[in-house]
């Protein structure tokens, strides 16, 4: 059994207890909301590299998905005080996901602005499943995985754990967000196009957010994160076509020419 979990936990209950006893900071002028897998690590780390932007006490926070009933002076607590010039993010990739947390953002940052990375939602599936599965949490095969996915949705576990295709259904999240936040406010990126061309990406985003032009030096240090053993050209099959038809109505909502295959 792995012990990362164990681990997790532990800076987890430390950052929150760090929370409760510093002195609230200013809320964040942004978020990356997701999608889990698509390489928010690594956008995370380039703007975190910002002169202009100063990151959360760690990566996931999962406060308004998972922690909102900590209240808001917890949420604070795990950012820096305000800073003339300087602006404060975190990154959870479940706000995409989480059906809750669209109507939580809006009330409590109703001026922020939201990034959103975007995978190809059959490797997305696939590295979710290994990622579940090097914590143990996983027993089941890719494919009897996908057989029981609905049915072990309707548990707090299952809704994160198991969501492989689930969470590849961009259309009908970025639409439940673009039912409280404006459009305008959400800046969506292809995961794809930020390993091609990280500069021209986050060049990108930086605009958006209204910063300066900056280049990291993790630009050098942050690459594709490479999944062993695709899945079996079968699964792969069902899952293209399974996903297309909400790739279709992704690529309405956006205005793209296309998605993925």
């Amino acid at each position: 059994m792995s012990r990362r979990p164990a681990v997790d936990a532990l800076r987890r209950a430390v950052r929150g207890a760090r929370a409760w006893v510093s002195v609230p900071g200013a809320l964040p002028g942004f978020l990356v909301i997701g999608a889990q897998r698509c390489g928010t690590t690594s956008l995370h780390s380039y703007l975190a590299a910002h002169p202009q932007v100063r990151a959360a006490t760690g990566k996931e926070l999962q406060y308004f998905s998972l922690h909102y009933g900590r209240g808001e002076r917890w949420y604070r607590g795990h950012f820096p005080p305000p800073a003339p010039g300087v602006v404060s993010f975190e990154a959870s990739p479940l706000y995409i996901f989480h059906p809750d947390a669209p109507s939580r953002v809006a009330a409590t940052l109703p001026s922020g602005r939201f990034v959103a990375l975007l995978r190809d939602p059959v490797e997305r599936a696939w590295s979710h499943y290994l990622h579940t599965r090097s914590y143990g949490h996983e027993p089941l095969d890719f494919a009897s995985a996908l057989a029981a996915e609905e049915s072990r949705l309707s548990s707090p576990d299952g809704f994160r754990r198991y969501s492989y295709a689930a969470r590849g259904r961009y259309a009908e999240q970025l639409a439940r967000w673009f039912a409280h936040v404006p459009r305008e406010r959400v800046h969506v990126v292809r995961s794809e196009d930020l390993y091609a061309d990280p500069g021209a990406v986050y060049a990108g985003v930086l605009e958006f957010l209204g910063l300066e032009p900056f280049t990291p030096a993790e630009f050098g240090v942050h690459t594709r994160r490479v999944d062993r053993s695709a899945p079996r050209s079968d699964v792969e099959r069902g899952l293209r076509g399974y996903f297309a038809p909400h790739n279709e109505r992704l690529a309405e909502l956006l205005g793209w020419r296309e998605t993925w295959p």
